[in-house]
């Protein structure tokens, strides 16, 4: 992990129901496994616009075709109601560090993006998956530009310590 990655946050899921009376919630994973969630903890919560919740000593397990957790402190269904929407972060810090060539989308974002002839695209903003590939989206200020993440076809080379990406794209895309 780079100090660029320190103190980030990873959305790893989402609150997506209630179960029961006593303040259990229902919960989407985007970890895998997705049991793993339950390994990462503090969970923090965004409750109000610029306001994180931290949850420590959640448990939970699988429910059915889903995941069930309960909270510290929520133990009953109106105020376990409050809290369906809000998604599920956690430092980037407690995830295990990725294997080689792979990489935490968190971790590309802010990258500076240049072309293999030395032309600067502008910087990452985010990824987003589109069942082929994950993409790149590049602004520069002007424009937005969206380059497939393919390792050794597009993106040549990714330094995270450097904060640079060098890919094999056209400007004019």
């Amino acid at each position: 992990m780079t100090e660029a990655t320190a103190g980030r946050r990873v959305l790893v899921g989402r609150i997506v129901g209630l179960y029961g009376v006593q303040g259990w919630l229902k919960i989407e994973s985007w970890t895998e496994p997705r049991t793993r969630i339950f390994d990462y903890q503090p969970w923090l919560l965004a409750t109000a616009p610029g306001t994180e919740t931290e949850m420590a000593g959640v448990k939970g397990r699988p429910q059915g075709k889903g995941l069930i957790c309960q909270l510290p402190c929520v133990d009953d269904r109106d105020t376990a109601a409050a809290l369906v929407g809000l998604d599920i972060h956690v430092a980037r810090e407690l995830l295990p560090p990725p294997g080689k060539d792979e990489y935490y989308w968190v971790d590309l974002e802010g990258l500076e993006i240049v072309t293999t002839e030395g032309v600067a695209l502008g910087r990452v903003t985010h990824l987003f998956a589109t069942g082929a590939n994950d993409v790149v989206v590049v602004r520069d200020g002007e424009r937005e530009r969206l380059i497939p993440f393919v390792q050794g076809v597009y993106v040549r080379s990714v330094d995270l310590s450097g904060g640079r990406m060098v890919v094999d794209w056209d400007p004019e895309f």
